[in-house]
């Protein structure tokens, strides 16, 4: 389907060097964000203490943050559990207070609010626990980024796969340096967004990196310049409808979701916008960089149609600066 028809192709990669300078200017302040100012780790990463109450009736989840904001618990989070009627909340470390008398202050300001709150269960969340989520996290983000890698090597070539993992990579820092500089909340909700963004960046890329294969087969005169232009412009339709749409969703969760999805919908909001920018104008520049082109794409075979010899045209440098 094709909703916008470019009839001219646009010359992306005139402009390389300015969106690779743009995109190492970002990344670099990502990185300094998060070393001077560090990620904000919820209760799931830091340890702290979780308690499960029920409600004969649909628990008021806005009156149950209000109660524990009450006493000064503004970082604690609030969601349902189970059903309607169940709620659980968790509760960040405070310094000086044990876990006992944190629980009953909890439940003091829940009685007082409504006189119907039971809580059915108290544990402690050890700082052991946290460091296990945080190692365990990282894992995840290797694997599936080495899954990514070694899936684009295999079905495309390794200068593609290496120019996807570094725009992913591009994507996942930017996003980190944004909740590092906001100082939100990074918890298990954002870490599966980041995972996500992963999948749904490089599933851009598939779409642009398999147009380009296709134009060598096709535009066997054209430089590697002018096939890559058209194979951005030539998916631009299916690249603005794709995203549009999923933003559409994601923005409604952001906007309606409510707290518990809210750092969830920002991340993945953080993550499409640059997921797009890096799939198109960082992972293709970087591929040429390497080298890429008809030869080691699809094949260094010469083939003879009508008894001439098929003509490939190695990248020109001077274009691509130009």
């Amino acid at each position: 389907m094709e909703l916008f028809r470019i009839k001219k192709d646009i010359p992306f990669m005139s402009y390389g060097r300015l969106t690779t300078a743009i995109s190492l200017v970002t990344f670099i302040l990502a990185v300094v964000f998060l070393a001077t100012r560090g990620l904000n780790f919820g209760v799931d990463f830091t340890g702290g203490t979780v308690m499960e109450v029920n409600y004969p009736q649909a628990a008021n989840l806005e009156s149950v943050r209000k109660a524990v904001d009450s006493i000064g618990l503004k970082e604690a989070t609030v969601q349902n559990f189970g059903s309607s009627h169940d709620v659980l909340i968790r509760l960040p470390v405070k310094t000086g207070v044990s876990v006992a008398k944190l629980s009953e202050e909890v439940k003091t300001a829940l009685v007082a609010a409504d006189a119907t709150a039971e809580v059915r269960r108290v544990e402690a969340v050890g700082a052991q626990v946290g460091d296990e989520l945080y190692e365990n996290g990282g894992l995840a983000l290797f694997f599936v980024s080495l899954g990514i890698m070694l899936y684009l090597w295999l079905r495309f070539e390794w200068r593609f796969a290496v120019a996807a993992i570094i725009a992913n990579m591009h994507d996942v820092v930017i996003i980190l340096g944004f909740f590092a500089f906001f100082q939100w909340e990074f918890n298990l909700t954002v870490l599966a967004a980041i995972l996500a963004v992963l999948g749904y960046s490089v599933n851009e890329s598939v779409v642009v990196f398999d147009r380009v294969r296709e134009n060598f087969r096709k535009m066997r005169k054209a430089s590697v310049v002018q096939v890559i232009d058209n194979a951005i412009t030539r998916t631009m339709s299916r690249t603005i409808i794709t995203h549009t749409m999923t933003q559409t969703m994601v923005g409604s969760m952001l906007l309606f979701g409510g707290e518990v999805l809210h750092n969830f919908a920002l991340a993945l909001t953080i993550g499409i916008l640059f997921g797009i920018y890096s799939s198109v104008l960082v992972a293709c520049p970087i591929a040429m960089w390497l080298g890429v082109n008809r030869a080691n794409l699809i094949g260094d075979v010469e083939k003879k149609e009508g008894g001439k010899k098929e003509v490939v045209v190695e990248p020109d440098p001077s274009e691509f600066a130009s």
